[in-house]
């Protein structure tokens, strides 16, 4: 067990991966203003959208003209997800600095969400990364379903552990291992992480996790006994997975600020700030946000 660390870096992903799971269609002004909003909360890392097909993924069309309208503020890195050396090429055209490419630990997770195998998604990315490098761009990776599959069931965490390790030999800088169908829980997360730390730096590792099952601040908990001080949130719980029917979202910015100012941990981000984000694109995407503390917040305004 570690001392909870005095910091934590939240990396925000509403804008991608919240918003690209939303049925409703958001303008692009709409998402400009949003990320300009979490930008005045002090957040130093936003996930602004995503340089991937809109064929697939129609939400994110709009990522350059995202990326061209936000006003950037210093201290703050605006990153994109890419798929291969193409999205890559799009993002640095858009004068994006920090990509993420993203592997999975389970085999038909893989094949079903990109058509690739596991191997293969890690061939591409060593492209991604290596054309990266020569661009001066940072590679952040992610390892879904690294708790568990909806058509495998439990990943082994040596796997989870072996995916990571591959990520980070091949250039990138960290790895969010992430609960893609929101069903980790505590104890699982400490045989995860152990696994994982076994193969790359504890300072490497970042957690993503869902709500789906409510365990998400659990889980953080958890990691912070760990020694983990990087975790990614989306705000107003915005997100899912479409392999997840039901599942809540991500966990809410709102929620994890609340928790670790309670904790007394460090993390420079203003939780009212967040609350005038999330406000701001509720209406946009036509559902009540799932965070428990924005719910409060907005019921005790009346």
């Amino acid at each position: 067990m570690h001392a909870h660390p005095s910091h934590v870096t939240v990396v925000e992903v509403g804008p991608r991966d919240g918003l690209q799971n939303e049925s409703a269609t958001i303008s692009t002004p709409d998402k400009i203003a949003f990320v300009d909003l979490l930008s005045a909360s002090g957040l130093r890392i936003i996930e602004a959208s995503a340089f991937v097909s809109p064929k697939w993924v129609p939400q994110m069309a709009d990522a350059a003209a995202v990326f061209g309208g936000i006003a950037r503020r210093a201290g703050t890195e605006y990153t994109a997800l890419v798929p291969n050396v193409a999205g890559l090429e799009r993002a640095h055209a858009a004068s994006v600095r920090q990509v993420a490419v993203f592997a999975a630990a389970s085999e038909t997770f893989s094949l079903r969400n990109i058509n690739k195998s596991i191997a293969e998604s890690l061939d591409a990315y060593r492209n991604v990364c290596d054309r990266a490098a020569e661009l001066g761009i940072r590679v952040r990776g992610y390892v879904s379903t690294s708790f568990g599959c909806p058509f495998e069931g439990a990943v082994p965490p040596s796997r989870v552990a072996e995916v990571s390790r591959a990520l980070v030999e091949m250039g990138a800088y960290e790895v969010a291992v992430s609960d893609t169908i929101g069903v980790a829980h505590p104890r699982q997360v400490e045989d995860v992480v152990k696994a994982v730390a076994g193969q790359i730096a504890r300072e490497q590792i970042a957690l993503h996790f869902h709500d789906t099952r409510g365990t998400a601040l659990a889980n953080v908990l958890a990691a912070l006994d760990l020694g983990i001080s990087t975790f990614d949130s989306s705000a107003g719980g915005l997100g899912g997975c479409p392999y997840a029917p039901g599942a809540t979202g991500n966990l809410a910015t709102e929620d994890l600020i609340y928790m670790l100012d309670g904790l007394g941990i460090e993390t420079h981000v203003d939780l009212n700030a967040v609350i005038a984000a999330s406000e701001f694109i509720e209406p946009q995407i036509g559902h009540p946000l799932p965070s428990r503390y924005y719910r409060a917040a907005v019921a005790r305004r009346g």
